[in-house]
């Protein structure tokens, strides 16, 4: 499990295929200078922009992980040399939950199409599937690529969401443009909610 709140940006070092048999997808190397790892063993799980990932190798200011094949098929992101990547470490349960309880299962992929300064803020739009907007309500959470955010507005199958200078500073939001993917998260608590009241709904 996770919060949200993005500890580093990191960078795709490295992107091999996977060549054992019975396996697809790829081999990623992660480096950061920024992300204390003296805490993390391997096995541990890592949310690389939004995806929870399994740490398989470990230095001093690199870790590596594994992406199947189905998990490439409906992210973004994690095939791209030298991209750089929100990175968050699991959380302990003696945490505190800075921003909302995230899974690191990514999904749907939207689309950025609008990014407009507002002083020192910028408000986001992004289009996503009906299959996320479902789950969204104002003033809710979503994640995008791993950082929990606050939803402004819905139109359609758009949503707005407000980036603060912290958020710009500290995650690769401030490289988006329009036309760009991103991983959404939805709120965990609205799809158990859905899913309740579907239940409830069949049984009448």
């Amino acid at each position: 499990m996770f919060t949200g709140i993005i500890e580093a940006v990191g960078t795709i070092a490295s992107i091999q295929p996977r060549t054992e048999k019975g396996h697809d997808g790829l081999s990623l190397i992660i480096s950061t200078q920024q992300l204390d790892l003296s805490d993390v063993a391997l096995g541990d799980s890592i949310a690389v922009n939004g995806v929870c990932l399994t740490v398989t190798a470990l230095t001093h200011d690199s870790f590596a992980v594994d992406v199947s094949g189905e998990t490439l098929n409906c992210t973004v992101g994690l095939d791209q040399p030298a991209a750089r990547v929100n990175l968050e470490k699991a959380m302990r349960l003696s945490d505190r939950l800075g921003g909302h309880l995230v899974s690191g299962h990514v999904d749907a992929v939207g689309v950025v199409v609008k990014v407009e300064c507002i002083g020192e803020c910028v408000e986001l739009v992004i289009r996503a599937p009906q299959s996320v907007v479902r789950y969204l309500a104002h003033k809710g959470s979503i994640t995008v690529n791993g950082v929990s955010l606050t939803i402004n507005r819905i139109e359609d199958h758009t949503f707005s969401v407000n980036l603060i200078p912290h958020t710009l500073a500290m995650t690769n939001l401030k490289e988006l443009v329009p036309g760009m993917r991103v991983n959404l998260e939805t709120d965990m608590l609205a799809r158990y909610v859905a899913r309740l009241l579907n239940l409830e709904d069949s049984q009448d």
